[in-house]
């Protein structure tokens, strides 16, 4: 598990994003409730995860929810893992020599998401894979944008209950 939990307030931060804007957490939780979701590229999980996270943000991103990755890598191996696995939300970048933002949260294991919401507190906390987490994050992106829950996973698919990161 993450080490910050449901019910911790989330570390604010302002990191730069992939096109060198800056990203505040503060300016987001202001439109609504934000993901952030920690990934390294390396990271077999966070290669699993991500896809499926880009689903969800198709399917809602912009609609009340901000999706964001934040990369623990150099910008250029960044971009290339974006590129390989059609990355479509906002990635940013933690510095991969101090990793403050990632350190802020307590992170131990990647891929490590939170879903934070509007008044800034952590609401859900996951590390790894766990299909459950996915659907919760899928019913409340849901019913932020007021709509009814989309199908995220196709035919085909390998959607396993649980991978440890």
């Amino acid at each position: 598990m993450a080490a910050l939990t449901a019910g911790t307030p989330a570390p604010d931060f302002t990191l730069e994003t992939m096109e060198g804007k800056k990203f505040s957490l503060q300016e987001a939780l202001a439109r609504g409730p934000v993901v952030a979701a920690f990934f390294k590229i390396s990271c077999p999980v966070c290669q699993y995860v991500f896809p499926f996270l880009d689903r969800l943000h198709q399917a809602y991103g912009g609609k009340k929810v901000t999706v964001v990755g934040i990369s623990q890598d150099k910008k250029r191996d960044t971009n290339a893992f974006l590129e390989e696995y059609g990355i479509t939300f906002p990635v940013l970048l933690d510095d991969p020599n101090a990793y403050p933002v990632s350190n802020a949260y307590g992170l131990t294991t990647v891929p490590s998401w939170f879903w934070i919401g509007q008044d800034g507190e952590i609401e859900i906390s996951s590390a790894g894979w766990s299909k459950k987490e996915f659907d919760e994050m899928n019913r409340r992106m849901a019913e932020a944008g007021g709509t009814a829950p989309n199908p995220i996973f196709r035919a085909g698919d390998d959607v396993r209950d649980f991978r440890s990161g």
